[in-house]
């Protein structure tokens, strides 16, 4: 615990496929540690190879909080996923344990890192619905449009087909007067409730590319179109907030014969690179963040595990178990 009282909280965050799962895993293995997952698409049931949730193997014996909490069906929004890992992160603080909070969803580690309230954030329901019917006869591109106007930045950062995402940085923006931001730049400089260790691991952009494109040609070998298949038969369409996750849309849309399997796995790396460039600016931005980026390691990763035990000690006192080999 640091001299001011506040309780240790490490971070591990970065781009879709840089290896953040298998760096969380192994730290917390040796430093006495839980991971909370901050990742909006592993908290659905179901949603597996796309989502490249990380397996009971690669959990390596540690406990792992916030995966598969929620049905496909159901909507998982920033302030309901803030309250399940703030109460994780306390749980695991009451075992005398560390919380490692690890993903790629910035907007949802924000919420933790900085102890945003959500509580005041009335949403205007009727704005909510003309968006949506707006988008439903437009296209997320003119949605995504009148975002670009509103708010630039925030249009840098909201992907198109999350249209949820792009409603509520309009509607905050029409309740507010305020563009979202700017109010999500001033949330960043809150002083964060925990003793915060946050890690940014990165990579240079062509061999993060190359994971990337790897990484989607694996979820197709391992079964993703058929992942997909079951949850269109559970009744799920791309209207759910699930099914609208890079990797699940393209793959239905290939279902309702909008283009072929091919061009679909053309799309999600394509689509897939593009959240990983947004990804970057997000972590870039994080004042707190100490980026480790893979090439400097030689793409060792214990390489890099044994200098995130370095830091985690030099700023809490833990002392984790040292870095001899992968399989100690």
């Amino acid at each position: 615990m640091a001299a001011d009282g506040k309780k240790p909280l490490v971070v591990i965050a970065g781009p879709t496929a840089v290896g953040k799962s298998e760096l969380a895993a192994e730290l917390a293995r040796r430093i006495g540690g839980e991971v909370v997952s901050a990742d909006s698409m592993q908290v659905y049931k179901y949603m597996d190879i796309g989502s490249a949730k990380v397996t009971r193997e690669e959990m390596l014996g540690v406990p792992h909080h916030l995966i598969d909490v929620a049905e496909p069906t159901e909507e998982m929004d920033v302030a309901r996923y803030a309250e399940l890992a703030k109460a994780a992160v306390a749980d695991i603080h009451s075992r005398g344990k560390v919380p490692v909070l690890c993903g790629g969803t910035g907007f949802y580690i924000q919420a933790v890192t900085r102890g945003i309230d959500f509580t005041e954030i009335e949403p205007d329901q009727a704005f909510r619905d003309e968006m949506a019917a707006f988008a439903e006869r437009n296209g997320a591109e003119a949605l995504h449009a009148k975002l670009r106007e509103a708010d630039p930045q925030a249009a840098e950062e909201i992907h198109p087909n999350n249209i949820r995402r792009v409603i509520r940085a309009l509607e905050y923006y029409r309740m507010t007067g305020e563009r979202i931001s700017g109010h999500n730049a001033r949330e960043r400089e809150k002083e964060s409730p925990y003793n915060l260790v946050y890690f940014f691991v990165d990579d240079d952009r062509a061999a993060l590319y190359d994971r990337i494109d790897r990484r989607v040609d694996f979820m197709m070998e391992e079964g993703l179109a058929d992942e997909v298949a079951y949850l269109r038969a559970m009744g799920l369409d791309r209207h759910c907030v699930s099914m609208q996750a890079i990797g699940y849309k393209e793959i239905l849309a290939a279902m309702d014969g909008d283009y072929d399997m091919e061009e679909a796995v053309r799309i999600i790396k394509r689509e897939s690179r593009h959240y990983a460039k947004r990804q970057e600016t997000w972590f870039k931005r994080e004042k707190d963040a100490i980026r480790l980026k893979r090439t400097d390691f030689g793409n060792d990763t214990f390489a890099i595990l044994k200098e995130m035990l370095s830091v985690v000690e030099e700023k809490t006192g833990i002392k984790g178990k040292e870095v001899g080999n992968p399989n100690e």
